[in-house]
């Protein structure tokens, strides 16, 4: 068996990875990671309400099953939106 290199993403957003500190998740090019303490939303959550993120419009994200969204520019600067982990 030979390992092939992997396709193009068909998704411009996807988590790639959930620990006991936070997601991260991968915008295009960028990779952003969101602990707990400033996204509280995700913590003690099903994986796959975490993985289940839409991009509804370029730079906007919607986790359906929980209700949670968020922009490119909250996940970039958090410390610019203290209310949103309220």
């Amino acid at each position: 068996m030979s390992l092939s290199t992997l396709g193009k993403s068909i998704s411009d957003v996807e988590v790639t990875n959930i620990s006991t500190h936070g997601i991260w998740l991968l915008v295009r090019d960028h990779e952003f990671f969101l602990p707990y303490s400033e996204f509280p939303w995700f913590r003690e959550q099903p994986v796959a309400a975490i993985i289940a993120v839409e991009e509804i419009r370029p730079g906007h994200f919607y986790w359906p099953e929980l209700d949670v969204d968020l922009t490119e520019t909250m996940l970039a600067h958090p410390e610019d939106y203290p209310e949103i982990a309220q």
